[in-house]
């Protein structure tokens, strides 16, 4: 792993990159990060069953997509709306001819604001099909499958196919400076917690050579950490 200004790096195979977005979790949970952020990071971080060009591609576009809007969480159609603006508007006329115009003008800024909320409403729901045809479609065959939101910005690359398989890379950067700090300390910890690893299981296995009164087999290049 790599660990840079912009984030923490991995390079490696499928299996490299899922183990990365693993500890990346855990290590985020140690330092007690929580609430939506932190699950939709959790959800869409690449899982060992799934395929990048289909699984992640499809969180892509669905974590990218534009939010709903005040009108679309309250259950009303921009029709919805606009017939009330007009049922507000009717009523501000009445409201003019009764002499009270702070009446008039409460229902004409009441039908405005519904106007308003009848074109949001209609503007985003364009705009997440223009959206999901250019997320699945363009975006992800010539950028990275990306993740972004007020914790978390992550990427995932397609680096090419060698001898080895396929390789990727996986970029996390956390947001806040501080927590960013914490979830680095964190990881240095299960790095060092790997090696430490590596070396004991090492040192049993020639102590039980010995004790056998056999010699230890030879190692093929040794054992390399997952963590680069």
């Amino acid at each position: 792993m790599e660990e840079s200004i912009s984030g923490f790096k991995q390079r490696g195979d499928w299996g490299d990159i899922v183990e990365h977005g693993e500890r990346i979790a855990l290590a985020l949970r140690e330092a007690d990060a929580d609430g939506d952020a932190f699950h939709d990071f959790d959800d869409w971080r690449p899982k060992s069953h799934e395929r990048i060009d289909e699984d992640v591609s499809e969180k892509t576009a669905e974590q990218a997509s534009v939010s709903e809007g005040d009108g679309e969480k309250a259950g009303r159609t921009p029709g919805d709306d606009l017939q009330t603006a007009g049922e507000k508007l009717t009523e501000s006329y009445e409201k003019v001819e009764a002499d009270d115009t702070q009446g008039a003008v409460e229902r004409w800024g009441e039908s405005i604001d519904h106007v308003a909320r009848a074109a949001d409403s209609a503007g985003r729901k364009a705009l997440r099909k223009v959206e999901d045809t250019v997320y699945r479609k363009v975006m992800t065959q010539v950028a990275p499958y990306y993740f972004d939101n007020e914790l978390i910005s992550a990427n995932v690359r397609e680096m090419g196919r060698g001898e080895d398989g396929e390789s990727f890379e996986f970029e996390v950067n956390v947001n806040d400076d501080e927590l960013k700090t914490e979830v680095g300390e964190v990881l240095a910890e299960y790095e060092s917690e790997i090696d430490r690893w590596h070396v004991e299981t090492e040192k049993r296995t020639e102590d039980v050579a010995a004790a056998e009164g056999v010699e230890p087999p030879e190692e093929e290049g040794g054992v390399e950490s997952t963590m680069t």
